[in-house]
């Protein structure tokens, strides 16, 4: 089932042999984060891509005053990485961790480079991911600078459909920018301008 999963995701941007889906496969090692746990911390080298097959990652950074900022979020089908350090193999800038229970497949990066050799178009799978991760920063980063409290929970809803009932309301609020009674405020008012 998870195998499916992961070929779909992979299906819907290059078409692979069967025997290319195998190899594929040999190169992703699943594992379990439990809830709360760190699976990535600010300062490590990031030496993986994330493939979530259940459950959700989130990707946040933790400001002077100890408060968090949450840059993304990983529910199921979704990639997640530190991009500046799994590329520079740096030490990076993101805490990863798991809201629930969470099964991935891992991806490391020598094995990403092996795949691209022995399955070029790979290259072109990640290409567009990176293109679509760089969209999505660049078009938050936007948000962040010129949209309403309001418009910014839109556009995570737009961003994130699955995730608005199921995850806490603080981490939606840290999301978007707002203190968790604000956002509680501001869903009751929305609701109430719609009735």
């Amino acid at each position: 089932m998870y195998n499916d999963l992961i070929l779909k995701n992979v299906s819907n941007r290059i078409h692979l042999e069967p025997d290319e889906e195998a190899y594929f496969l040999t190169l992703l090692h699943p594992f379990t984060i439990r809830r709360k746990q760190l699976h990535l911390h600010r300062g490590e080298v990031c030496r993986h891509s994330t493939f979530v097959l259940s459950g959700c990652l989130r990707g946040y950074t933790i400001d002077s005053n100890g408060l968090e900022h949450i840059l993304n979020f990983a529910p199921p089908d979704w990639w997640i990485a530190d991009m500046y350090s799994l590329v520079t193999q740096q030490p990076g800038y993101l805490n990863i961790d798991a809201l629930e229970d969470t099964q991935v497949l891992l991806l490391s990066k020598a094995d990403q480079e092996k795949l691209y050799i022995r399955i070029p178009q790979f290259e072109r799978y990640f290409r567009i991911l990176t293109e679509k991760s760089l969209v999505s920063y660049h078009r938050r980063t936007l948000h962040n600078l010129s949209l309403s409290a309001q418009e910014r929970y839109l556009a995570f809803c737009q961003s994130y459909p699955s995730l608005i009932n199921t995850i806490a309301q603080k981490y939606i609020a840290s999301y978007i920018g707002v203190t968790p009674e604000f956002l509680s405020k501001m869903r009751r008012d929305m609701l109430n301008q719609t009735r």
